[in-house]
């Protein structure tokens, strides 16, 4: 896509805590964001930030902290850090245009000539309610903490979430009007270019039958749960395994049903790492909470159909007719049924299959910054109550 005259007005820059730059940071989804905003002219850099810098910072912080408050716990939103974080990056006060993936930087009042703009998969208010993060942190550093990120989101020029279930807590919990509150689904944290040299994989022999399931945080993505889908299919006689990207195998429960392959490196090995997503059946995602599901869009971007849980942000990542989505209180066997139907009439699994190869492209970074140039052109709005109309 051409640089419009209006992308080169100002210069954009994406920010979070951490270094956008780095294909490490946040599974890789912030960096393929940049990479491929930078190749389409919507993105001028990424602010390089290095949290563990602060570390020495972070100690002392927090013995104060405890010393004062009887508490500890809650760094990453203290003033302190904020400020020191945001001096790394030596920030100009000509015109910038800034899209942060933290609701709480830039910090403070921001210079005149700078638009911010957010791109979130959750409020601070989910983090701390809906995410437990609130038993670890003082009450006072989040009563402060959610005051701020509401005078930003009332200050941003946009707030673009990536799932219906952030969005309705900016406009229901912060007040903020509908009419600057987007979303926008993000892209698979994938390298379009290995993609193309490895190609999809339309047919894989439906036995076993893989359950992929991806991420550190197993029991919040409640990984037993998908064991237990495993058990139900196993005593029906169906051959089944469970296979785990991410966690060590000791950090894990012990099941013979599943099959840990450990962290894969997507800078080293995303190669290894696409080859192994396509050999699923289905990519898994039941969490009891998710801002949005991100190893949902990985299956979806390769081919795969997807199971997962009607909650939170993973809704929005399943288009309908593209996987099967579940009641968080549903059983196993409720699970287990779709795909024992689906493994005994496998014409109907390689059909559903098909649906996803020939709809895989719109989980590409590239379809979200095409939104988002959109977006900041004026040619489309993303609005959040168009949006939960439909």
């Amino acid at each position: 896509m051409k640089k419009s005259s209006y992308m080169d007005e100002v210069k954009r820059i994406l920010t979070l805590v951490g270094d956008p730059n780095q294909v490490t940071t946040r599974g890789g989804q912030p960096f393929f964001f940049l990479q491929v905003g930078k190749e389409m002219g919507f993105f001028t850099s990424g602010l390089e930030l290095k949290p563990e810098k602060l570390q020495i910072e972070r100690i002392f912080w927090n013995i104060w902290s405890l010393l004062t408050t009887g508490q500890k716990g809650g760094f990453q939103y203290s003033d302190f850090f904020l400020n020191r974080l945001i001096m790394q990056g030596e920030l100009s006060e000509h015109s910038l245009d800034l899209i942060s993936y933290f609701p709480l930087l830039p910090p403070g009042k921001w210079t005149k000539n700078w638009k911010v703009s957010y791109y979130i998969d959750a409020t601070l208010m989910q983090n701390f309610k809906d995410y437990g993060l609130a038993s670890k942190i003082s009450k006072k550093i989040q009563k402060k903490a959610l005051k701020q990120e509401c005078n930003h989101y009332l200050l941003a020029q946009r707030i673009i979430c990536r799932s219906r279930w952030a969005a309705t807590s900016v406009i229901n919990d912060y007040g903020v009007s509908p009419n600057k509150v987007h979303v926008v689904l993000p892209g698979a944290s994938i390298d379009e270019n290995i993609i193309n040299k490895v190609g999809m994989n339309p047919s894989p022999p439906l036995t076993p039958l893989r359950l992929g399931f991806i991420g550190m945080d197993w029991k919040r993505k409640r990984l037993p749960f998908l064991l237990k889908v495993a058990e139900v299919l196993e005593k029906r006689g169906i051959s089944v395994e469970v296979v785990v990207i991410g966690p060590d195998r000791q950090d894990l429960p012990s099941h013979h049903l599943m099959k840990p392959v450990g962290f894969i490196n997507k800078q080293k090995q995303m190669e290894e790492f696409i080859k192994l997503v396509q050999s699923f059946h289905f990519g898994c995602l039941f969490s009891s909470v998710e801002g949005q599901g991100q190893s949902i869009l990985e299956s979806l971007r390769l081919g795969v159909p997807v199971l997962g849980a009607n909650a939170s942000g993973i809704p929005d990542g399943v288009p309908e007719g593209l996987g099967f989505l579940f009641a968080l209180d549903s059983p196993p066997a409720v699970v287990a049924d779709v795909l024992q139907f689906l493994v005994e009439n496998p014409s109907m699994y390689y059909s559903l299959r098909q649906r996803v190869t020939a709809c895989a492209e719109q989980f590409s970074w590239k379809k979200t910054v095409i939104n988002f140039i959109n977006l900041w052109q004026g040619s489309e709005n993303f609005l959040y109550d168009k949006i939960a109309a439909n």
